[in-house]
């Protein structure tokens, strides 16, 4: 592992954060990289673009009249905000399901606002507030669509996740039986790999045609879902939404939980892949964009314009006094 952040409390760097950078090519020759690109770790929902892949093969999204604004929210790792829930409960209408069907577990909305809101109101959760309920959403449409089981589409031994896992190791050129499977916190399968091969399977999804033309399609058309839609995939203040509307036309993004980010340069065939070793996931957004300012892909006036990036450069106390701040500390080391 490597330094990436310190964390000052006024002029005292006060913690140290640590973790693996790596940009890959295609063919997922290493280009840029920090720390061990062969650390081992789980992308978590940072694969929900390739778990969609199997939901858009079923042939659920046109029979069921699936829109972009719901096949994004698919890929999600969504805040809970009420027009995410309400495209939960469309998703499902529309296939003569309910929430009921849901597996995902229950949990308050990751906005603050909304969880503020629930509580406030004295309104307990329920599993459409989720943020993985709109994956969990599609693959119970999908299941549907084929004919296949709906109370067991979460488990391991279900054909539409042991697709994804197939899906996964094309993708990342990398052996289904050497993935090391894992639960998520909603309850599907989570994959492990070395983190330089999922940063190639993200090479590989930002030129798709590499793939082959029935993967090219798909995985375009999720992609394409996921920029037009980004607050589906993310929140109104979310780093990845950010991302995306901001440098849309030059890439594509996803975040997992405890720190793990994805990164497709569009039409580049580059993928760049983080993991912070602590999880710490404040510590991303300002990884991730001195990354793609020491790749080349943003310049640093645009990165120090995005507005998530000065609040987590600026810490304060409970009064409101900003008392330190956290800074990047890292170079990329540039091998070809």
């Amino acid at each position: 592992m490597a330094l990436i952040a310190k964390e000052y409390r006024g002029e005292l760097a006060d913690l140290y954060h640590y973790g693996h950078i790596v940009a890959v090519d295609t063919e997922g020759k290493i280009l840029w990289q920090l720390g061990d690109p062969n650390r081992v770790t789980y992308s978590r929902s940072s694969a929900k673009l390739m778990q969609a892949i199997p939901v858009v093969e079923s042939g659920a999204l046109e029979k069921y009249n699936i829109t972009e604004r719901e096949l994004a929210l698919m890929c999600a790792s969504h805040r809970g905000e009420n027009f995410h829930t309400e495209a939960v409960l469309a998703i499902l209408n529309k296939a003569g399901l309910s929430e009921t069907h849901l597996q995902c577990g229950t949990h308050y909305p990751l906005a603050p606002y909304m969880e503020d809101k629930l509580k406030a109101e004295g309104i307990t959760p329920t599993s459409v507030h989720s943020n993985c309920s709109g994956k969990h959403a599609g693959l119970l449409i999908a299941a549907k669509a084929l004919g296949l089981g709906i109370d067991d589409y979460y488990t391991s031994s279900h054909y539409l996740q042991q697709r994804a896992t197939e899906v996964i190791a094309q993708i990342c050129d990398y052996p289904a039986d050497e993935i090391i499977l894992g639960l998520d916190g909603c309850g599907v399968p989570v994959h492990a790999m070395p983190i330089y091969k999922f940063a190639q399977g993200y090479a590989k999804m930002s030129k798709p045609e590499t793939l082959g033309d029935n993967l090219s399609k798909t995985i375009s058309r999720i992609t394409a879902a996921m920029l037009k839609n980004p607050e589906m995939v993310d929140g109104t203040e979310g780093f990845t939404t950010e991302l995306m509307q901001t440098f849309g036309d030059r890439l594509f993004c996803k975040s997992g939980a405890n720190a793990f980010y994805a990164i497709g340069i569009i039409d580049k065939g580059i993928g760049i892949a983080m993991k912070m070793d602590g999880g710490a996931s404040p510590i991303v957004p300002i990884a991730m964009l001195e990354t793609l300012v020491q790749i080349g892909v943003i310049t640093k006036d645009e990165a120090d314009k995005l507005p998530t990036h000065k609040p987590m450069t600026i810490k304060e106390n409970h009064k409101g006094e900003v008392i330190g701040k956290t800074i990047p500390e890292f170079i990329l080391e540039r091998l070809s």
